[in-house]
């Protein structure tokens, strides 16, 4: 039997592929960003309180988000790595043309145009994303799309 031996990733190469997963996101490459990650990947989102695991299941709930904000993108505009960790900041934008699906309900589409901060911290194991946590200001989110009063 062959170990097998992999090389820890420098911490150029994790902010590259944490910045490649918020890309696929963006460009809605729902292969590309499966791919990027460990069978065993799990993500948590704590402005949603929604924690999912494995590569499908984090992909079904990516796609509620564009399917609510199709033309969602997310801006990085910064980024730290150590050990086999790396995070970014990220401004999401886009402008809710679909239904928004919440643990209150669905949220109609209303049409308005939103800019909403959030940070993503990544671990790494074998060269793809074993678990991200995304922390984001849901209030402002909500705010924005008319969801909750100013």
């Amino acid at each position: 039997m062959t170990a097998v031996v992999t090389e820890a990733l420098t911490a150029e190469q994790m902010v590259r592929i944490a910045r490649e997963h918020v890309d696929a996101f963006g460009a809605g490459d729902w292969e590309r960003l499966q791919a990027g990650l460990t069978p065993d990947a799990c993500y948590d989102e704590l402005g949603t309180q929604r924690k999912v695991e494995g590569p499908e299941k984090i992909v079904e709930l990516f796609k509620g988000w564009k399917s609510a904000f199709p033309d969602a993108v997310g801006t990085v505009t910064s980024a730290v790595s150590s050990g086999n960790k790396a995070a970014l900041e990220v401004i999401w934008t886009g402008t809710h043309t679909g239904p928004l699906a919440t643990a209150a309900g669905t949220i109609p589409p209303s049409g308005k145009r939103q800019e909403t901060p959030g940070a993503i911290f990544f671990t790494f194991e074998g060269g793809k994303i074993k678990e991200s946590r995304q922390y984001f200001d849901s209030m402002t989110l909500l705010k924005q799309i008319g969801a909750q009063p100013e």
